[in-house]
């Protein structure tokens, strides 16, 4: 099949850590790389900022797109409605020219939704839509500081109604979804993955951390990650070092106002000697980075999905997280892991102290949680579940679709 996959404003060429720049780039991009492994071809659509060619190729011979919406500059997420109706214009002028002419498109995140619907009323193909994160979720947890779009909740209670299939990354979201009003039958849960390649338990490690333990902490560095938590937890760990991933490069931290902020509190909790913000690093450096730590703390209030619980899990890593959306479904509790109540800053040191002070637990989690990762979060699975999807809309018999020896294996 041909498969487009628009991702508006997350490129699948800009590495996660920016403050738009997320789980949902490296969604895209891994599943993309998957898709294309098993025989179909797959272009991703996105908006064009810079200097850089229309047609980028991706490793794995996925093409990237840079469409012309809007200004040829960076621009916040939350400003980009305006240029989505030239999105899809664009889209289906494309497609109408051919000669790459798609079987289905699938949408990531909202503003993508409403550009696949603008190309569909002129170019007829099914529609697949990921949220990625509900604009009623945000609204819920950041009330007058969500900068979202006024129409944005609307919007993606029609969107959930006119696409042909939306797909859902967690049971979380799923009832989240039905609460908008959006039909169950209409849905399909089918998780994000992780390169189990890649994160693995046997590898090198990055530097070495104090006796006391490492708790590490990786995404964006944005507020609702909960970093604060984890500062003001951490005098309730005795000895241990909270070390957060993310963010801008390490010498643009100083200028960063939440970085100033978390570092204040850790000042201010008698635990700046601690805590410490390393920034972005490379992509290839992060196994290394999981693979340094006793635990993984995800202390985001909310979360639609979450890949670094996946990460962590897959090089060996128990994870203490709060028990919100996607953190549900893949950190089973005493097995893999620990959840806690969100925002209970108590319970959330009580849990990493208690698993910092227990090697014995920490390894019987740690080979709980790769197996987890492997047997039911590998890219792979996720691309096989979304290839059945698509074959039913485009009237594609699955049993019609070639599939490269390796991969029909997996």
């Amino acid at each position: 099949m041909r498969i487009a996959m628009i991702s508006e404003h997350a490129s699948p060429l800009v590495a996660p850590g920016g403050v738009d720049a997320g789980g949902q780039n490296l969604h895209v991009a891994e599943l993309a790389t998957a898709l294309s492994a098993r025989g179909h071809e797959v272009r991703v659509y996105t908006r064009r900022h810079g200097d850089l060619p229309e047609i980028v190729d991706l490793a794995g011979g996925v093409q990237v797109v840079h469409v012309p919406a809007g200004p040829p500059e960076p621009l916040p997420k939350d400003e980009l409605l305006p240029f989505m109706g030239g999105f899809g214009r664009y889209l289906a002028a494309q497609w109408e020219r051919g000669p790459w002419r798609p079987d289905v498109a699938h949408s990531h995140f909202w503003m993508s939704g409403l550009a696949a619907l603008t190309a569909r009323a002129r170019y007829p193909l099914p529609v697949v839509h990921t949220y990625h994160a509900l604009g009623s979720v945000k609204r819920r947890y950041q009330g007058d500081r969500d900068t979202s779009p006024a129409q944005r909740i609307g919007y993606e209670r029609v969107l959930g109604r006119q696409v042909d299939q939306v797909i859902a990354q967690c049971a979380d979201e799923v009832g989240e979804l039905v609460a908008l009003g959006i039909p169950r039958a209409g849905i399909r849960l089918v998780s994000s993955g992780v390169d189990t390649g890649r994160f693995t338990p046997s590898g090198p490690r990055a530097q070495p951390h104090r006796a006391g333990g490492r708790i590490l902490s990786v995404g964006r560095l944005v507020e609702r990650k909960g970093y604060a938590d984890l500062v003001e937890a951490l005098p309730l760990v005795p000895e241990a070092e909270v070390v957060v991933i993310g963010g801008p490069p390490p010498a643009e931290l100083g200028a960063d106002p939440l970085a100033r902020r978390l570092r204040r509190l850790a000042e201010q909790c008698g635990v700046a000697d601690r805590f410490r913000l390393v920034g972005a690093v490379p992509r290839a450096e992060m196994p290394g980075w999981y693979r340094s730590a006793d635990v993984v703390a995800c202390a985001a209030w909310y979360e639609p999905f979450g890949l670094t619980p996946l990460e962590a899990m897959a090089c060996g890593i128990p994870v203490v997280a709060y028990a919100v959306g996607g953190f549900i479904d893949t950190v089973v509790d005493q097995v893999t892991g620990v959840l806690v109540r969100p925002r209970d800053i108590k319970a959330l040191a009580g849990a990493l102290r208690a698993l910092i002070g227990d090697p014995l637990r920490q390894l019987e989690h740690a080979a709980a949680a790769v197996d987890r990762a492997r047997e039911r979060y590998s890219w792979d699975r996720s691309a096989e579940q979304l290839i059945a999807v698509y074959a039913a809309l485009a009237g594609v018999p699955v049993d019609d679709l070639e599939l490269p020896a390796a991969a029909g294996a997996a």
